[in-house]
């Protein structure tokens, strides 16, 4: 039987194809809710740059230091107290804010994926505080946890930062010709000049020593809200492959551990290519 007669999920899954070339396996598709374009006003006006803003929004602004000062708060105190009585039952109750905090980023999750994403943590086989704070912080499903929350807050917040902050900005430029004229700026020289800068201008849009466009007319506000337009429809590929960044960093620390053998199983428990071994008998005999 020829190779390609074999359905596409045995191939990926096998280790090599029938004609001893190794088999690639497929890339996984629909892993997020945040879709790519190629067409950037369709990206524009879609759902996937505007749900990747407010999450990468909700994680600056609110979730992301909230989370990470909560979570280092109560791991840091409980950590200093273990070697005391009163650090066992603190040592337990960090955990379970670990885990508390962790579900909130689960739920953001939901927006995003289009599966939930579910954490999987150990149960003590006994009771009794020792036992509940050896499996706890025995597990990795913990320790996943606290890298998401803590370890990676930092790098993660000042990426978002950034990225979210640029097209906020970009997204302001667009409407510069309704508002440039409302800022103003004093110098020391007794000028006042309402405008917006883009660039430096120590001594005025019209004095030496400067650098940049300074909007203070209406023509050049259209032509900054021009030029910001198509900078802003650009990034929009920035900001979204940003959210998608970060929102499979986050499920592959919070959610559970991957079966090794579930494509395994999944492949024996689909019908073969061969169809049923059985034999059916003649008219019924």
């Amino acid at each position: 039987m020829a190779s390609t007669d074999l359905p596409d999920a045995t191939r990926d899954t096998l280790g090599s194809s029938l004609d001893g070339k190794p088999a690639r396996p497929r890339a996984a598709t629909g892993d997020t809710r945040l879709r790519l374009y190629r067409n950037p006003l369709r990206l524009l006006f879609s759902a996937s740059t505007w749900r990747a803003a407010g999450y990468l929004a909700v994680y600056v602004f609110i979730t992301g230091w909230l989370l990470f000062s909560v979570a280092l708060t109560t791991t840091v105190t409980a950590a200093c107290l273990a070697i005391t009585l009163a650090g066992i039952p603190l040592l337990v109750a960090a955990a379970a804010v670990l885990r508390g905090c962790a579900n909130v980023e689960r739920g953001r999750l939901r927006r995003m994926l289009p599966e939930p994403v579910r954490g999987s943590y150990q149960q003590p086989d006994r009771s009794g505080l020792m036992a509940e704070v050896r499996t706890r912080w025995h597990d990795r499903a913990t320790w996943r946890d606290v890298a998401y929350l803590i370890g990676l807050w930092l790098p993660l917040f000042i990426l978002d930062t950034i990225v979210f902050s640029v097209w906020l900005t970009l997204l302001a430029g667009i409407t510069l010709p309704i508002w440039y004229w409302a800022p103003f700026q004093h110098y020391p020289h007794g000028l006042t000049v309402h405008g917006v800068q883009f660039g430096y201008f120590p001594n005025g849009p019209n004095g030496p020593d400067h650098w940049g466009v300074y909007v203070d007319t209406l023509p050049k506000a259209l032509l900054a809200a021009a030029v910001c337009l198509v900078l802003f429809l650009l990034f929009n590929y920035v900001l979204v492959i940003t959210a998608r960044a970060h929102v499979r960093i986050a499920r592959s620390l919070l959610r559970a551990p991957a079966d090794p053998l579930s494509e395994a199983k999944e492949v024996l428990d689909r019908p073969g290519p061969l169809g049923p071994l059985t034999r059916q008998p003649a008219n019924g005999r």
